[in-house]
Parts: structure tokens; sequence; C-alpha cells
């Protein structure tokens, strides 16, 4: 009985701080938006967490060169675009309708899973993606009557919360292989260099104020690695399942922040549609292994930023 409480007491502290760290990256961007423009705010962050995880020696891990394309593929899929969505959406909807529709990411993951393998969800994760899917409806519908510019912004966090849920199921064979940290600092170099383009010239608009500053900070060293770092120790530690406790604790905290730092509104629809969503993930999260696919166990980096709980299944 002790060592099952020590356990779950375990399980709640490592889960709690990356969920509130993931799910207040929403509050982060949004704020981050009033020195930066979208692609300027993408660009700190990846090059902060890149610089972040450089610090710990488990990151700098050899990885085969034979690797290195689908690390790529990586920084492409799991970063470099998904990150660069939501500070384009977040111009035009709330940070606590980005991580409520965040939470869609295991609903993706079971998708691309069972694309990748070529059979159809067992009956199990089929109820959940239905669920799942009813829950993002639910959130979306209230945007259909804000106009073109929040329904197509809803349309861009749809497609990195997709983004993601094709990544996690891309990382695992190598997360399983390395561990989860040599890959995510290594996607975030290619991230670095995909939005540098851009990214680099937007920095040249660069307005100071102290409280966005700290955000973007925020951001980058505690979103973009520090909270990988402790949520790859969580699945690590404790298994896939555990990791994807995370899960349901991120869309929550960016709901409240938004309401309560921001002063957002959000639609009975759209937190009706959050829990709904969130009810499909943790079916997921408990089906059987024959039932459904290991990547469907893991939380998103925000993002995450990143699935890195893959690794044991492990994030």
């Amino acid at each position: 009985m002790q060592t099952s409480w020590l356990r779950s007491a375990g399980v709640a502290s490592l889960a709690l701080v990356p969920g509130i760290i993931w799910g207040a990256s929403f509050l982060f961007i949004a704020e981050s938006l009033a020195i930066l423009p979208p692609m300027g705010v993408t660009f700190a962050r990846v090059v902060l967490g890149f610089g972040t995880l450089a610090l710990f020696p488990s990151a700098r891990r050899p990885i085969e060169r034979a690797d290195w394309p689908m690390i790529a593929l990586l920084g492409l899929v799991w970063l470099a675009f998904p990150l660069s969505m939501f500070p384009l959406a977040e111009r035009h909807v709330s940070s606590g309708l980005a991580g409520l529709l965040n939470g869609g990411t295991p609903i993706f993951a079971v998708a691309f899973a069972a694309l990748l393998a070529g059979r159809w969800p067992a009956r199990g994760a089929w109820i959940a993606l239905v669920v799942g899917v009813a829950g993002l409806l639910l959130i979306s519908i209230p945007t259909l009557g804000e106009g073109d510019n929040a329904a197509f912004s809803v349309g861009l966090i749809l497609a990195a919360v997709a983004s993601y849920g094709l990544a996690i199921n891309l990382a695992i064979p190598l997360q399983r292989r390395y561990g989860a940290l040599p890959v995510i600092w290594r996607a975030l170099g290619v991230a670095v260099a995909l939005t540098a383009p851009l990214g680099l010239p937007a920095l040249g608009e660069f307005q100071w104020a102290l409280k966005p500053f700290l955000c973007l900070l925020s951001l980058g060293v505690l979103g973009t690695a520090v909270a990988n770092v402790l949520a790859a120790t969580l699945a690590g530690r404790y298994g896939a399942n555990a990791g994807a406790s995370v899960t349901f604790i991120l869309p929550i905290v960016a709901m409240l922040l938004g309401v309560g730092v921001r002063g957002e509104t959000l639609s009975p629809w759209a937190v009706l549609g959050g829990l709904v969503c969130l009810s499909g993930a943790w079916l997921l999260a408990r089906a059987p292994r024959a039932d459904t696919p290991a990547s469907a166990r893991t939380p998103p980096p925000e993002t995450a930023v990143c699935p890195a709980s893959a690794r044991s299944t492990s994030h």
C-alpha cells in the first residue's frame, strides 16, 4: 500500500510540473506576440530550447548517421511546422482555446498509428477516436461565428496538432534506441535551421517590454527544454501511461490561465468540447495494448511541444 502511494505521489509530482509548463506555453505565446511577430516567437523559442538542452549531457549522446534523415523530418513535423502555427493562430484566437484544441493530440496520434500500420484501430480505440473528434468539433463550433480569421486560425492549430500526432509515431523508434533527449535536441537544431529564414528577419522587429520578454524566455527555456526533460524522466521511471497523464493537465492549465490571467472568455461549447476531448484521450490511455497503438499513450509536446514520452512505450 505504501509503495503504491509513493508511486502515485511520484507520478503526480513529475506530471504536474511539465503539464503546468506546457499548459502555460499558450499564455507565453500570446504575451510574446507583444514584442515579436509570430515567426520571431517561434525562432526565439527553438533557439532558446536548443541552447538549454545542450547543457544536459544526456542530450549530446551520439546518434548514428543513418538516422539523421528521420531526425530532419522530425525537426519539421514535430517542431518547426507546429511551433510556427500556434503564434500565427493566437493572433486571432485565445490562448485557452489553443490549449483546449491541443488536447486532441492523442486522437491524431492513434489515427496516424493505424494509418502507418495499415490496419484499423480496434473497437476500444475507435470509441475513443469518435469521442475525441466530437470534442474537437465542439471546441471549434464557436469560431464559426467569429469571422474567417478565427476559423482559419483553428484550422492552423488543428494542422499543428495533427503534425504532433504524426511526429509521435515517427519518433518512437528513435527514442527507444537513443532516449528522448538526444532526439529532441537534434530535432531542435534542425528546427532552428528551418525557422531561421523567416525568424531571423523577424527578430529585427523586437520591441522591449519586460513581461512579454520574460514570457518568451520561459517559453524557450521551460516549455521547449526543461519540460521535455521532466516528461522524459516521468515516462522513463513510471511508464508511458504515467507519461500520458501530462495530456490531461495541459488543456486545463491553458484554459485557466487564459481566463484568469489574460481575461479571455471561452464559450461553454468550447469548455464542454475540451472535457469531451480529454475523455477521448483518457479512453485511449486506458485502452489495452492490444487495442491501442503505443503512440496513443504518449503526451504531446505542446507543445509541447514534444512527444518525448514515446521513448518508454517512452516521452
